[in-house]
């Protein structure tokens, strides 16, 4: 958890990142925003790969998805900071838990967690999920995947529930019966179809959003518990 340093007598200042030459206004505002970022710091000081850590561990301790001994699929992976609390949390480097991690980018290696590399929108992910999973079935699924932002924001939610999309078909594939799906879309919610889709196919359906999102973003997830296997 992030510490706040608020009432202990000091007051951090912020960071200030000049635009230098050649690199363009909003890179340097990214620049800015990571070094003042607490959860970056954070994730540095505590072994994380990304930030992003912090948004399934707040999830987590709210609705407590991960136990020891279960299966998780980690879609969407790299660079693996939720990869890292899903093995924590399960106990896969115990033996007991296990965390498939699946991404098309490269992501180096970590105990308990077995990494594919593979388009999740590709119609070949879910073979290649099954014969990792070796015939055991999921516990949750998880989908952190996000499209490259165009600036305009109808497009940008229009393409994150299209991954969100995609995650969910794979979800339907892998899921035990009562398991969870947890995916990243934005501000304005699942899509129609894809709440459709889930209210269906889970006992229930709501939307969280971790203090850990930037208080700027627009993003929000989508949590759907008690899978209702269908009968092939």
């Amino acid at each position: 958890m992030v510490k706040s340093s608020k009432g202990d007598g000091s007051r951090k200042l912020a960071v200030k990142v000049k635009t230098a030459k050649g690199r363009k206004i909003a890179s340097t505002r990214w620049l800015q925003r990571q070094l003042n970022d607490p959860y970056v710091a954070a994730a540095k000081r505590e072994g994380y790969r990304s930030r992003a850590a912090f948004k399934l561990t707040e999830i987590d301790d709210k609705h407590r998805l991960l136990k020891p001994g279960l299966i998780v699929v980690d879609l969407g992976a790299a660079p693996g900071g939720w990869s890292q609390v899903a093995a924590t949390r399960v106990r896969a480097a115990d033996g007991k838990g296990r965390v498939i991690a699946a991404d098309l980018s490269a992501m180096e290696p970590m105990q308990g967690v077995e990494v594919l590399a593979l388009d999740v929108s590709d119609a070949e992910a879910s073979a290649h999920i099954k014969a990792a999973l070796g015939g055991d079935l999921a516990d949750l699924v998880l989908s952190d995947m996000a499209a490259p932002s165009t600036g305009h924001r109808a497009t940008d939610h229009l393409r994150v529930v299209a991954l969100a999309e995609a995650a969910l078909d794979l979800a339907e594939d892998v899921l035990k019966p009562g398991g969870a799906y947890l995916a990243k879309v934005l501000q304005g919610g699942a899509g129609q179809d894809l709440m459709t889709r889930l209210k269906q196919g889970f006992a229930k359906v709501q939307h969280v959003k971790p203090k850990a999102s930037r208080a700027d973003s627009a993003e929000v997830y989508v949590l759907a518990t008690g899978f209702r296997r269908p009968s092939r």
